[in-house]
């Protein structure tokens, strides 16, 4: 089976972008651009601009939900949302500055504490659950049975009193969970799946506890 992958591109040109010259030079001398793929031409303006002003681009990749970054430099995301700016946070302990259309606001401590906070109540709700999921999506990229059976026998081994089931589907529709009695889900899909319910939570949430 052939799979085709077509980038998500805006039909803006670069020089259509408004990038704001006072956040420029608010700038350190080395940064780093991260964007999420929607959001390329933006990027590529805004690294024209940080180059023009005699800044340093230390890199310049595009992100997803899953992708692992750690580098000493501030790093600038374009794009909208908190949820990859607060998975960069998290990895690089240091604020992310989120930029989009003009606008940009850090992303730190602060949000990341209150992250915590709900993951915590989420790993209440898990702890006290009968009946486990485990989501499993056929999508090229977001596809990880392996995993799901990773964690399907850490939990049958450490927590036997609780039933896991995999929950298979090229589509995840989280309004659709609702229609089985199922107590609590552990995602293994897209990670940002989790923002959806307080009775998602990814596997690197739980890991500690397995």
């Amino acid at each position: 089976m052939k799979v085709l992958f077509i980038e998500g591109k805006s039909k803006a040109k670069q020089e259509d972008y408004f990038i704001d010259s006072g956040f420029i030079n608010k700038l350190p001398d080395r940064v780093f651009l991260a964007y999420l793929a929607q959001f390329k031409g933006q990027a590529n303006a805004m690294k024209k601009a940080i180059e023009k002003s005699g800044r340093e681009i230390a890199g310049f990749q595009q992100v997803l939900g899953c992708t692992k970054l750690s580098v000493p430099q501030q790093i600038i995301l374009i794009g909208n949302g908190s949820f990859h700016a607060l998975n960069l946070a998290m990895q690089n302990k240091l604020p992310i500055l989120l930029y989009s259309n003009g606008s940009s606001r850090l992303i730190g401590e602060k949000d990341i504490a209150e992250l915590k906070k709900k993951k915590q109540a989420a790993l209440s709700t898990f702890f006290a659950s009968k009946n486990i999921g485990i989501i499993v999506s056929t999508k090229p990229r977001q596809e990880n049975l392996k995993l799901a059976e990773e964690v399907k026998q850490k939990i049958n081994a450490k927590y036997p009193e609780k039933q896991v089931f995999f929950f298979i589907s090229n589509t995840i529709n989280i309004a659709e969970l609702e229609n089985f009695d199922i107590d609590f889900w552990i995602n293994t899909a897209c990670p940002r799946i989790s923002e959806d319910s307080r009775k998602i939570l990814n596997p690197d949430d739980i890991s500690e506890f397995l």
